[in-house]
This record gives structure tokens, sequence and C-alpha cells, in this order.
């Protein structure tokens, strides 16, 4: 079994700053990629960041140069510091990671975390 779980998920006001954590555990062999979505008013999915094993990453147009996305892969840990928050920025952000269990079947299958609100309000 394996666990994603979000933390840091708060309100702030436009311009500010706020960081998302993400820990998975449980059954893991290896990490692969992970990531960062959100879902606004719309309630469509939206990828934010993502970050390889590697290190390389990705992120939205609309978050470019104002998120960081950065990985721990000994710990399986993902973080999101959000700089210059908009209030369109306003989502339920959600961690995704793609887990390896097994090391005879390295096959990753994609877990989700339950979500961390953010809120970005005057």
């Amino acid at each position: 079994q394996v666990q994603v779980v979000e933390s840091g998920g708060g309100l702030v006001l436009p311009g500010g700053s706020l960081r998302l954590s993400c820990a998975a555990s449980g059954s893991i062999f290896r990490v692969n990629d992970m990531g960062w979505y959100r879902q606004g008013p719309t309630n469509q999915r939206e990828l934010v960041a993502t970050v390889s094993r590697g290190g390389t990453t990705k992120y939205a147009d609309s978050v470019n140069g104002r998120f960081t996305v950065t990985r721990n892969n000994a710990e399986n840990t993902l973080s999101l510091q959000m700089d210059m928050l908009k209030v369109e920025d306003t989502a339920v952000y959600i961690c995704n990671a793609a887990v390896v269990t097994q090391s005879s079947y390295p096959s990753a299958a994609t877990y989700w975390g339950k979500g961390a609100l953010v809120t970005v309000s005057s």
C-alpha cells in the first residue's frame, strides 16, 4: 500500500507565498516522477509542475517563474514553493507520485493525494 499525503495549504494574500509539502510512504521501491496538479473553480485538473527522479522540472506557463518544485529522493518527499501568488492560483493542490513497488517489476503506478486547499484572497 502506498500513501501520498499533502500538507501546508491555507489562506494567503495576493502577492504572498506559501509552501506545500508532499510525502509518499508505504510499499515503495522507487519513486519516479512526482508532480503537483490543481483543481480550481472549474474543477478541471491542471498540471502545475513535475519533477523527474533525476531532477528535471517542468512548469505550467501560468506558474512558471513564480513556483518552484523540489524533491528529496531519500525521503520520498516533494515540495512546491509558491511565490507571488495570485487570486487565480486558488485551488485544491494535489500531489501525485509514480511509484515502483517491486524491484522485480519496475513498472510505476500513479498515486494521488487527497489535496490541500490553497486560497489566495484579500
